[in-house]
């Protein structure tokens, strides 16, 4: 064991800094890039959403795979420090070469903007994410525990407080990037063509991750550094398949039972390291309920981003998009870890009550499973809020008088007066066998039939402008628009065609009488321009659109006035949403103290019940947790279809509170050990063995002293 002098500052080795200082800069080069990967794989590569939403998945779950090959190579090959300086290289790699894969200039030699050879960009990005989940996933299990290494026996309470400080620096590493990475994204670049800046957004994760490598490295005299052990995970693994085996070939009665079933190990292995592998096997029994908590906690990025898209991002004066509640997370735990830590904590322990780590995991896992049943709540509001769409047989419809005319339009079961330039109270829904007869008609003319196979499960907009002309139109929208954004589509009631130019997207040539098709917007005012040839020169032609809230979805109808200028009437299909995002802090409140008594308790669990030479082993498999946790939710939201998403949050949260429930009763009969102890009870034994083989008569004059 290479020993350097300790260096040691607030009772803390000073060595500590340089490992908090890595894993933060490590952490925002990780989550900075994560932020981006889904918009980087539909907007640049263009994979369709479910590809991209595949792709990613993955890729989450690779890098909470590596950490085993981590493990197995600090263990046996390089220790800790090399394997992390090493692989830190090979993930600084991975980051420029993702950067390197979005720079549209690459390829793109007609400078049209866009890549020449698409194939080259996903082949170096695919490159580029492999390296990453190596690196990512392979530092992992080192990273924690090499920093847990720093202290000396008998500062127990130093350590735990340092997994709370390295959790703080992983949440502000992710809390920051998330923030800046972003903003990045949307600056313009490019050497020919402007756009989306997304090698920049990269590259500053990519120079961070150089920046954590060098850090590591400046602190290299003051670690202590321990030899590998040998390749642990493959003894652990045989070791235990010797003992099954052996087990299995003396499975009659007339073999006298052993205490434990690793103890039909002992044949082949030795004492020490069968009461090794009980220790880890018996956390490791302990982890199989786990992944359930990582199932609900890893749907922050999907199910509850999505639902923040149904809502009104409005708090207060400020507004924030449906993917920026995610930072509530991050910013919770900046909060709450020190809290728990400071306060929480030492007033339970002065309570007299011993909150042991399992009884702090279980809360955790009855507190997510909380977290769960709010945001079924928060849905039901939601739902109510919702417009009705149609159902398979039904048929919507609207109808909108867009003439000067006075119209009457009878539907089955009802008769509608319209004056001009207005809508039907919203849409009305009909069964698709019994719509039989629409006729329109005005005062003093004739009536006409509305000849139309309407589409069922769609909603249509029936335009009328005179007596004997009408348009149906079908409607594009099923659903809310989606990521909060708001749809827009124009009427055009001039002769000639007219294109439109809303803040960088273009209706083109709507015909007259007729309606485009919607295009989708953030929230904000936009402004617009109307162009024509039939609008004469001295018209204004340009117009704002009203204040756009969150989900809604407007038809702007282009009237000619007297004078044939433009003015534009405004006609809401859809209501903007109303139920307010700050809804969701309470789930987020619930979700980030249930992590942070469980996850950073679970790393301290995990390293305190560990033999020193096993401590990887067990860090891998605590991140192992997590990847099972990333697969139950592609295979519950896969296999589950439910018609209402209350209904599968309601199912996770149960889930994981009969899970809960087990956890608690497996906690039950958990008893902590102390490592160490053990360890020094082995040498000791170890010392008198050496000592009676060194000396013959040790043991006779010991016997003989007894007899006296």
């Amino acid at each position: 064991m290479g020993m350097s002098k300790s260096w040691s500052c607030l009772g803390y080795p000073l060595s500590i800094f340089f490992i908090v200082v890595n894993e933060f800069c490590e952490r925002f080069s990780y989550y900075g890039m994560r932020a981006l990967l889904i918009l980087y794989f539909t907007n640049f590569i263009r994979w369709d959403d479910n590809l991209s939403t595949a792709i990613y998945h993955t890729f989450v779950a690779l890098c909470y795979l590596t950490p085993i090959l981590g493990a197995l190579i600090a263990d046996s090959w390089l220790g800790k420090f090399k394997t992390i300086v090493s692989l830190s290289i090979v993930y600084t790699i991975g980051q420029v070469v993702l950067s390197v894969s979005s720079i549209t200039d690459l390829t793109d030699h007609n400078h049209d903007g866009t890549p020449d050879s698409p194939p080259v960009h996903m082949a170096l990005s695919m490159v580029g994410l492999a390296l990453i989940a190596l690196g990512t996933g392979g530092i992992k299990p080192c990273v924690s525990a090499f920093g847990g290494d720093q202290f000396e026996e008998g500062q127990e309470k130093q350590r735990n407080r340092f997994f709370s400080i390295f959790y703080l620096a992983i949440n502000a590493g992710s809390l920051l990037s998330t923030i800046i990475t972003p903003m990045l994204r949307v600056q313009e670049c490019g050497i020919h063509s402007k756009q989306a800046c997304y090698p920049l957004a990269f590259g500053v994760p990519a120079a961070l991750m150089a920046v954590a490598l060098m850090v590591f490295i400046l602190g290299s005299g003051m670690y202590k550094k321990f030899q590998p052990q040998g390749n642990i995970m493959a003894k652990v693994v045989k070791c235990i398949g010797f003992a099954i085996k052996n087990r299995f070939r003396h499975r009659s009665k007339t073999f006298p039972k052993r205490e434990h079933w690793l103890d039909w190990a002992k044949e082949k292995y030795d004492e020490r390291l069968i009461s090794q592998i009980k220790m880890v096997t018996r956390v490791m029994f302990l982890y199989i309920p786990l992944p359930m908590f990582w199932a609900l906690f890893d749907q922050q990025g999907s199910r509850w981003t999505l639902q923040a898209t149904t809502m009104s991002g409005k708090i207060g004066t400020m507004e924030i998009q449906p993917d920026q509640m995610q930072t509530v997370n991050a910013i919770l735990i900046v909060i709450m870890v020190p809290i728990f830590d400071a306060v929480l904590y030492p007033l339970i322990a002065k309570c007299g009550f011993n909150f042991t780590s399992l009884k702090k995991m279980t809360v955790g896992m009855f507190l997510a499973s909380m977290a769960f049943v709010v945001a079924a709540i928060v849905q039901v509001e939601i739902d109510k809020t919702l417009p009705v769409f149609p159902n398979g047989n039904e048929v919507q419809i609207k109808v909108l008088n867009i003439g000067n005319n006075n119209m009457r339009i009878s539907l089955p079961g009802e008769i509608v007066p319209l004056d001009p330039m207005s809508q039907t109270n919203g849409f009305m829904t009909f069964d698709v066998n019994k719509l039989t007869s629409i006729n329109i008609s005005s005062p003093g003319s004739p009536v006409t039939a509305v000849t139309d196979s309407f589409e069922q499960g769609q909603r249509h907009t029936l335009l009328v402008w005179a007596p004997s002309h009408y348009q149906v139109v079908k409607d594009d929208l099923n659903q809310k628009p989606e990521k909060g954004e708001n749809g827009i589509r124009f009427v055009n009631t001039y002769n000639e065609l007219i294109t439109i130019t809303m803040s960088g997207k273009v209706f083109a040539n709507i015909s007259s009488y007729n309606a485009s098709t919607y295009q989708f917007f953030p929230s904000g005012s936009k402004g617009y321009t109307i162009d024509s040839t039939e609008i004469p020169p001295q018209c204004q032609t340009n117009f704002n659109t009203l204040y756009l809230e969150f989900g809604s979805a407007y038809t702007y109808v282009i009237q000619k006035k007297n004078d044939g200028c433009p003015e534009v009437k405004t006609f809401e299909d859809i209501a903007a949403n109303t139920v307010n995002m700050a809804l969701q802090i309470p789930q987020y409140f619930l979700l980030t103290c249930g992590e942070v008594v469980f996850s950073v308790t679970g790393l301290e669990f995990s390293y305190s019940q560990a033999p020193s030479n096993m401590k990887s082993v067990l860090q891998a498999g605590w991140l192992l947790t997590v990847a099972v946790g990333n697969i139950i939710v592609l295979i519950v939201a896969g296999a589950g279809q439910f018609s209402k998403q209350w209904a599968e949050y309601i199912l996770f949260a149960s889930l994981l509170l009969v899970v809960c429930v087990i956890f608690a009763i497996m906690a039950r009969f958990y008893t902590y050990v102390n490592p160490a102890e053990i360890e020094a009870q082995f040498d000791e034994d170890e010392k008198k063995t050496r000592l009676e083989k060194s000396n013959p008569y040790f043991m006779s004059e010991a016997n003989s002293q007894t007899q006296m």
